[in-house]
């Protein structure tokens, strides 16, 4: 009588007959797993996958900052906002001028003066002429050439008007009955507004040690468990910071985030009904960023080179824009930052000057790089020279990421004068030079709201509260300040 199968018996029940383990680890015929076998599928994929310790980065570096560090400064204030005066154009000009005869209605505020001589032009046809009586907005000339001014412009032309002062001309002793014309600078302001992120780690996960190999975007590279994440989430907090300036938009009158109040006892958003501020909160006012302050003060070049080919439709556009620059500060040196395809129209335009050759074409001054080509080009910028005017182009990379700007694909790039401008600062009440684009934070000796960082709970060396985690804090308070928007050009596309 033989044994009893009980299941047990080796080669029997718990192996397959064509299985027998082994004691020690040695390739022999009848210890070999066949892992095509249905019955050891599982336990192969549980304890024999192939680990690739390094993580891949299949999207590159993801980062965005840096825009800001390239053109502008950053500098503390202490106040809830922060204000500005720009000066205005230096001589009298108006369009949109009408006339009935010899009188010109002027629109706006009228800083034209008895015995100012003008340019009054419509199209192509021009003529000059004295201003006789001035009554409010009502101006009243004589022609120099002509009887009056329907024998210069017709007697159908009434509208469309353009109308500039040259000078002035005054009889023998007569004295000056002129009313002084009175600066008035354009005053601006912006706030700053509160960035928050944070990153939480429970006590038991801490413990739970997985190790990556990474390598992180600032250049490091080594391994990381947990705090794997608490990198990322630093990493975009230092992207919205830059990405707050660039995309900012102030609350507007009736708009629908004034509908809401932050409550402190809930800590969240409330729909709120009143019209003042809530007891439990403040209400949300946004801040200007970068592309709205170009959209409300600055120019707008919408379909760079059009459905042109790239080379004389992309030059047409850019020689339109450099004589509208004409007309503002005329600043000699710009940036271009740009996405792929906008870089790539550029790229054929200076080419198809240069012969084809784009290297030929280096001619800018440098001069914003301390007149070096080589520090130019380590930056990323590539120079060249059109008209009087330098300008260094280079790709930014939030126009093309495909979870910013590279997603919606609105906004081709923009260009910013290079260095600094005078401006009158209503805190010092003197004139001070602040390059044209600049961040404010808020900052005293009590406290630094510039890039704050700190850990809460009870994990992780810190012991603040009873919460069994982690949790890393991340704050920043600040703004962008835009000065001489005017001169910025923000390429957008329709198409």
């Amino acid at each position: 009588m033989g044994f009893v199968d009980n299941g047990t018996t080796p080669g029997i029940g718990a192996f397959p007959a064509r299985i027998t383990p082994m004691p020690d680890k040695v390739t022999l015929p009848n210890n070999y797993i066949n892992f095509h076998d249905a019955a050891f599928d599982q336990w192969g994929q549980q304890y024999l996958p192939e680990l690739y310790e390094a993580e891949v980065e299949r999207y590159g570096n993801r980062t965005l900052s840096g825009f800001l560090r390239m053109v502008g400064a950053e500098m503390p204030m202490t106040s809830d906002q922060v204000i500005w005066s720009e000066q205005n154009r230096l001589h009298i000009a108006y369009e949109g001028v009408e006339r009935a005869l010899d009188v010109l209605t002027i629109p706006g505020n009228n800083a034209i003066k008895i015995n100012n001589t003008l340019v009054i032009a419509n199209g192509l046809v021009t003529a000059k002429a004295l201003v006789v009586k001035v009554a409010g907005n009502l101006v009243t000339v004589a022609p120099y050439q002509d009887a009056d001014l329907d024998t210069a412009f017709g007697a159908g032309v009434t509208t469309g008007f353009k109308v500039f002062v040259y000078g002035s001309e005054f009889p023998k002793g007569v004295g000056n009955n002129q009313k002084a014309i009175e600066p008035e600078p354009s005053t601006f302001a912006n706030n700053p507004i509160i960035i928050k992120d944070y990153f939480e780690v429970s006590g038991s996960d801490t413990a739970q040690i997985g190790w990556i190999e990474i390598a992180a975007e600032d250049g490091s590279a080594g391994y990381f468990w947990y705090l794997k994440a608490e990198a990322e989430t630093r990493l975009r907090f230092e992207d919205y910071l830059e990405m707050m300036c660039v995309e900012g938009e102030k609350a507007a009158t009736g708009s629908g985030v004034l509908d809401y109040n932050y409550s402190a006892a809930t800590q969240g958003e409330t729909l709120f009904t009143g019209t003042g501020i809530g007891a439990t909160g403040i209400d949300p006012i946004g801040t200007q960023g970068l592309f709205a302050a170009i959209e409300e003060r600055g120019n707008i070049w919408n379909d760079f080179a059009g459905a042109a080919a790239p080379g004389a439709g992309a030059m047409g556009d850019f020689d339109a824009i450099l004589k509208h620059l004409d007309k503002q500060g005329a600043i000699e040196e710009n940036m271009l930052f740009l996405d792929r395809a906008t870089a790539l129209d550029f790229d054929d335009m200076i080419a198809a000057q240069a012969g084809g050759g784009y290297a030929s074409t280096q001619a800018a001054s440098y001069g914003l790089f301390d007149n070096e080509q080589e520090m130019a080009l380590n930056f990323g910028f590539a120079g060249f020279r059109r008209g009087s005017y330098d300008f260094y182009k280079t790709d930014w990379k939030y126009l093309n990421d495909a979870t910013t700007r590279g997603l919606v694909k609105d906004i081709e790039g923009v260009m910013i004068p290079a260095g600094t401008s005078t401006v009158y600062d209503q805190m010092l009440g003197t004139n001070i030079r602040r390059p044209f684009l600049h961040v404010r934070y808020r900052a005293s000796q009590a406290d630094d709201r510039r890039y704050k960082s700190w850990i809460t709970g009870s994990v992780g060396g810190a012991y603040t509260s009873n919460v069994d985690a982690m949790q890393v804090n991340f704050l920043s308070e600040r703004c962008l300040v835009t000065q001489a928007a005017n001169n910025f050009v923000l390429f957008k596309t329709t198409v």
